[in-house]
């Protein structure tokens, strides 16, 4: 280690970071998760268990008066076989919630995804490095915010100054539940991801339990949200069941009510916001599953394609239309004696004339800019004076 500063370690705890629900210790330091350990008990499904180990709306936050900051971590790079290399997750820093830097941690260990079989070969590497230095040399509030697209181990703290939890800012606390999109997809960094955008913009703190493709109404999901203290609530419902054509009509409707009626078990009274999808013209009037797109992987493209027949939506199979049509109805018939459950049609958020001027890459999800897009309208329309989240914000 270098002797340009007098660093000073500090343990890496619980009170130094936010938008984690717990903490596992590894043999190399600690890994955040977005649930709980006894949820994730409750699935080995490996898409979830990569999807809620990566740490999206996941800080460290801590008040100091260092000029530099040093976090060892190990990160876990994802390689897809005959794709193009993804680009590295970044680490972006707030200092008193305006943003003053970024920068990636180089080595961790590597998980190599074929797309054709489904196949991960992980091997382990090494903790690397990120540095912030030339920070104002006073008390400041500090944030880091974890790559949302990289499951992180979080190895040592150190800074040239003491550190302290930093004090709690008096901000509500929105939690939100939703799909890949919700994750982050290919947004161009943690704190820019949609919800981190809206929560920004709303002037809310995040807890984003945003899971790529594991948005599935499990119960496991919904007992979280019913034990997570929160002001505010959304859950954003539909895509994933469809990419997974993991259920169908007659099963659909009584599971959102069982979802919704745990999460107001613990939240009886708490404004909910059910959301339903975003376009996306594959899958609006076509059923699931969703595939990868072979013939695009051949030509180093990743895409995806919807592998149902239109003709199945009569035995009762699920589109985004379908899904939305019913989601409205849930949502109306059960608010007569719910009066703080609320509706938002995802088209608001990203419809047809957005996709024509911003379509998804990958026929799935949204780009960089369409998550900007999709945050300031959730900004814009929630915490309206007349959204589901009404006076709530900053």
């Amino acid at each position: 280690m270098d002797t340009e500063y007098d660093w000073i370690t500090t343990p890496i705890t619980a009170e130094l970071l936010r938008g984690a629900l717990d903490l596992e210790r590894t043999d190399r330091g600690l890994m955040p998760h977005r649930l709980p350990a006894w949820a994730r008990a409750q699935c080995d499904d490996g898409q979830l268990a990569m999807a809620e180990a990566q740490p999206s709306g996941v800080r460290l936050v801590f008040r100091t008066r260092a000029t530099a900051v040093e976090l060892d971590t190990v990160p876990v790079k994802r390689v897809y076989a005959d794709a193009p290399l993804r680009p590295d997750g970044f680490y972006d820093l707030l200092v008193d919630g305006r943003p003053a830097g970024q920068g990636v941690v180089k080595g961790g260990d590597t998980a190599t995804i074929d797309l054709r079989t489904g196949a991960t070969e992980l091997r382990r590497g090494t903790a690397g490095t990120l540095r912030f230095t030339d920070l104002p040399e006073r008390d400041k509030d500090i944030e880091i915010w974890l790559p949302h697209n990289e499951i992180t181990e979080l190895v040592a703290l150190r800074t040239d100054a003491p550190v302290e939890p930093a004090p709690a800012n008096g901000r509500k606390v929105w939690l939100h539940h939703g799909s890949s999109i919700s994750h982050g997809s290919d947004a161009a960094s943690p704190t820019h991801t949609w919800p981190a955008h809206a929560a920004s913009l709303a002037g809310v703190e995040l807890i984003n339990l945003g899971f790529g493709g594991s948005a599935l109404l499990d119960p496991f999901t919904a007992r979280t949200l019913r034990d997570t203290p929160a002001d505010l609530i959304s859950v954003k419902l539909g895509i994933n069941l469809v990419n997974t054509d993991l259920m169908r009509l007659r099963a659909f409707g009584p599971a959102v009510h069982g979802f919704l009626d745990t999460v107001r078990e613990g939240h009886p009274t708490t404004p909910l916001l059910v959301v339903s999808p975003i376009l996306c013209p594959i899958h609006e009037d076509t059923p699931g599953p969703t595939a990868w797109d072979l013939a695009a992987i051949d030509e180093g493209r990743l895409r995806f394609t919807a592998m149902g027949d239109p003709a199945d939506v009569a035995t009762g199979k699920l589109t985004l239309n379908v899904v939305r049509e019913q989601l409205a109805r849930i949502v109306k018939q059960r608010s007569t004696d719910d009066p703080n459950l609320h509706h938002l049609d995802g088209r608001a958020l990203y419809g047809e004339a957005d996709s024509a001027e911003l379509p998804l890459p990958d026929d799935l999800h949204p780009d960089a800019a369409t998550h900007r897009l999709i945050g300031e309208r959730f900004a814009a329309l929630a915490f309206a004076d007349d959204g589901a989240f009404a006076d709530h914000g900053a």
